[in-house]
């Protein structure tokens, strides 16, 4: 299992993000992969770019073709511009480091994102684009910003076939 931190975890706000604190590392199996976010990581030969995907938030209100209900949209933007956050100054909060953590140099096999809990799978250019969902029913914010969570769904990639499905929990 890989956990990478989003915007309500114990780590800095202002993207990239490092991983969670060992104090928190503690309280998981020692089989656990920690990573920031974003990160790049090989499962099986695979390239996975793993992004929790705040800049989605970013795309939602700039661009009339993207939305919270189809998030892979957005996912997809981010490939085309090849740039996790091509939105600058918007919601996401860039910390100023001497590298670009976003520019997407190579293509990945894989792009995963989460944050707007919604399911979202497409391929674009040979990448499978997949946004994964959550376990949590609606929030008060989300109701306001009228997202419709997808809670209890999970999407599962055959890294030999690359094909992807949903596992229904509910």
């Amino acid at each position: 299992m890989i956990i990478a931190p989003g915007n309500h975890d114990i780590v800095r706000q202002a993207e990239p993000q490092p991983a969670l604190p060992e104090v928190v590392q503690r309280y998981f199996q020692g089989d656990m992969l920690f990573v920031g976010n974003p990160a790049r990581v090989t499962l099986g030969g695979v390239s996975i770019l793993i992004y929790h995907g705040r800049s989605i938030d970013d795309l939602v209100l700039r661009l009339p073709s993207v939305s919270y209900a189809e998030p892979e949209k957005a996912m997809i933007e981010m490939l085309k511009r090849r740039h996790l956050s091509p939105i600058y100054g918007s919601r996401v909060s860039i910390a100023p480091e001497h590298e670009d953590h976003y520019v997407i140099t190579r293509p990945p096999a894989i792009l995963h994102c989460g944050h707007v809990h919604t399911i979202g799978i497409a391929r674009y250019k040979g990448v499978a684009v997949i946004n994964s969902g959550t376990w949590q029913s609606q929030t008060d914010f989300q109701k306001k910003m009228n997202i419709q969570p997808q809670p209890a769904i999970a999407p599962i990639v055959d890294l030999a076939t690359m094909k992807v499905r949903k596992l229904i929990f509910a």
